[in-house]
């Protein structure tokens, strides 16, 4: 089994006193591979984070310095499920058939941008996750991460949890 920490929006930028919360980091040490859905914001962030584990991540709207390191999307298989990856998917509305269509081949699709945790199954039974974000809750009740477990094909255990 492979244990994939989800984040996104960390929007950590250099010199400030933002920083992910102990719970975050509990999450992360438990980490085989973590999945980072954009808005990075500096490479610092992600330099930290692959102390933790293999690290893979998809460009933001707020990466700037990251443009030409990142790409806008990223299609992997972790042990044996594929998961699609993009910061922004678009409005809530017409979502599911157009990451359908965007990874048609995706039993998952990470995404972030709106800050609001998502974890739904959609066209086909592709799950749909945004973690929310670690750090900048904006308008939901808590700030949050996300985890999966995968093995041999299939996601065992999908979680968004409160940090």
């Amino acid at each position: 089994m492979t244990h994939v920490v989800v984040l996104a929006d960390t929007h950590i930028r250099r010199g400030s006193s933002r920083r992910l919360s102990d719970a975050a980091y509990a999450h992360l040490e438990e980490a085989d591979v973590i999945l980072h859905a954009g808005d990075v914001v500096v490479g610092d962030v992600l330099d930290e984070l692959a102390g933790f584990a293999t690290v893979h991540a998809v460009l933001g709207n707020n990466d700037a310095d990251l443009v030409g390191l990142l790409p806008e999307t990223r299609l992997l298989t972790l042990d044996g499920v594929r998961i699609g990856m993009i910061h922004d998917s678009g409005a809530s509305t017409g979502r599911a058939g157009r990451l359908r269509r965007r990874f048609p081949d995706a039993d998952v699709v990470v995404f972030g941008h709106s800050h609001i945790p998502w974890d739904t199954e959609g066209v086909d039974g592709q799950v749909l996750f945004n973690p929310g974000s670690p750090t900048e809750r904006r308008s939901q009740p808590h700030r949050t991460m996300g985890t999966l477990d995968v093995d041999d094909g299939v996601v065992v255990a999908r979680q968004i949890h409160q940090v």
